[in-house]
């Protein structure tokens, strides 16, 4: 039995310990569009859905890169998939709906370092896939589903076209 909560305790570390090459950072999350939709019922802690972002991107990322290579990201704005419909009364005041004209959308800034420490490239992206829900399983339960699969989407064609 203690070697089974070992084993797990182990597993979940594991599970968000970060890589060394890749960086994630915020910039003013305070005034990112999903921070400033979060009012009255629907206030959402940051730290609830962009932490858990920040631990996916950089592990996501770390896989593309060649040996040496390094990246820096700081992610401009986030604005989650689905919205908050207060027209449809008090019973769905925590119920966020999910459509296509509400999709998902994260902003965000990058520099790719090759293993002499140059930079190899850097721009401004803003990912967004209006096709979202025709791209989604309905098995899939994470709350960030969405979010996620923008940052596979860009990260998907490789460190060479970011």
């Amino acid at each position: 039995m203690c070697l089974v909560g070992l084993f797990l305790a182990c597993l979940i570390a594991s599970a968000t310990t970060l890589p060394d090459n890749v960086s994630v950072g915020y910039r003013d999350p305070q005034n990112f569009t999903e921070a400033k939709r979060s009012s009255g019922v629907h206030v959402i802690r940051p730290d609830a859905y962009l932490e858990p972002l920040r631990v996916y991107i950089a592990q996501r990322a770390a896989r593309i890169l060649a040996p040496g290579q390094r990246l820096d990201i700081v992610v401009t704005d986030v604005d989650r998939a689905g919205e908050y419909e207060r027209w449809r009364g008090p019973d769905f005041d925590d119920v966020r709906i999910i459509r296509d004209v509400y999709p998902p959308r994260i902003d965000l800034d990058f520099t790719l370092y090759g293993a002499d420490g140059k930079v190899l490239r850097s721009g401004h992206r803003t990912l967004r896939d209006a096709a979202f829900l025709s791209s989604s399983s309905p098995i899939d339960q994470d709350s960030l589903r969405y979010e996620k699969a923008l940052v596979d989407l860009w990260l998907r064609r490789g460190a060479d076209k970011l």
